[in-house]
């Protein structure tokens, strides 16, 4: 039998190549910068696996320079960069690395409020500034969690964990979700199931935890944020897309809500000009899983999804 040739079109991890390394011959682009559409197109020729990372676009373009393809083993748990319809037409696998990022994606979007809340990068940026600065009962005044309302959009791992870590700081819960999740899961975290309205005019915290898909893109316009309270804070760890970014810069202008934390942004890597200058966002460069633990842990799982496929056992998490 001949080995499958395992395309991997970005930097991961090694114990990911390394168990790729038991199921076929792999050829992996190993540098940071995105691989040249000519080199991947080269590589994809002879594909018969490839996976992908968050920044590669899976589309017909791709799916055409690939004709032997038979598995696409994403190293995220959104697939939104995939046209899962297009592989399954052409019955190309799909597959995902959900649960292994959702501590650390939980862990992030706690820190991101806290440093809202508590103004933590104003003050670091004070420091780093060297202005000069003197203690007061009054210096950059934040706001405390304890009693607040957390509404969470989107109550799937992620929205769990971070539910969990919530109650720690002594926050109610509301979320919304398409279904509700599990009655025991509910009374362990003390949360409650409500209308995306009453959620986002009754929260002091908003935050998005939900799949980028067309039904939640722009989820949060300029419509919404007015339904928000004016001392809200929106933060987003899931996708840009899902935040309108411009009708944002104007709500955090003119005071429509209080504050924002992001980890991703709609014209990702850009960044809205609107939003640079602002103090009352914290701005950071989609970390929401960027620690050593979890990207090694999505990398193996998005290689035991190929090897699962090629081996009889079926990938562990497929999409499609």
């Amino acid at each position: 039998m001949i080995s499958p040739k395992i395309v991997v079109t970005g930097k991961i991890p090694q114990p990911g190549i390394d168990l790729l390394s038991t199921a076929g011959e792999v050829w992996a682009w190993n540098q940071d910068d995105p691989i040249p559409h000519e080199i991947r197109d080269a590589q994809l020729a002879n594909a018969d696996a490839v996976v992908t990372i968050l920044t590669d676009t899976v589309d017909d373009a791709f799916l055409t320079a690939a004709p032997n393809l038979k598995i696409v083993a994403n190293v995220a748990v959104g697939y939104n960069n995939i046209d899962v319809d297009a592989c399954t037409r052409r019955e190309i696998m799909v597959t995902n690395t959900p649960g292994v990022l959702t501590d650390a994606t939980a862990d992030l979007a706690m820190g991101l409020l806290l440093m809202v809340t508590r103004r933590l990068g104003e003050g670091e940026r004070l420091i780093r500034s060297e202005t000069p600065w003197k203690w007061g009962m009054f210096m950059m005044l934040g706001s405390g969690l304890q009693g607040r309302q957390l509404g969470i959009i989107g109550m799937g791992g992620i929205g769990q964990a971070l539910a969990l870590r919530a109650r720690a700081f002594g926050m109610s819960i509301v979320y919304h979700n398409r279904n509700a999740v599990d009655s025991k899961i509910e009374q362990a975290l003390d949360a409650r199931r409500c209308d995306l309205d009453e959620l986002l005019a009754t929260s002091d915290v908003v935050s998005l935890n939900c799949p980028y898909s067309e039904d939640t893109h722009h989820l949060i316009d300029a419509e919404a944020m007015r339904t928000m309270r004016n001392d809200a804070v929106l933060v987003n760890t899931a996708r840009g897309p899902i935040v309108d970014e411009a009708a944002l810069v104007e709500a955090l202008s003119t005071g429509v809500i209080g504050a924002a934390a992001l980890d991703v942004f709609e014209h990702e890597p850009e960044v809205h000009p609107g939003l640079i200058g602002l103090d009352n966002v914290v701005l950071v460069p989609h970390l929401g899983s960027a620690t050593v633990e979890t990207r090694t842990a999505m990398a193996t799982l998005a290689a035991r999804n190929v090897v699962g496929f090629y081996d009889g056992t079926g990938p562990l998490t497929p999409v499609n």
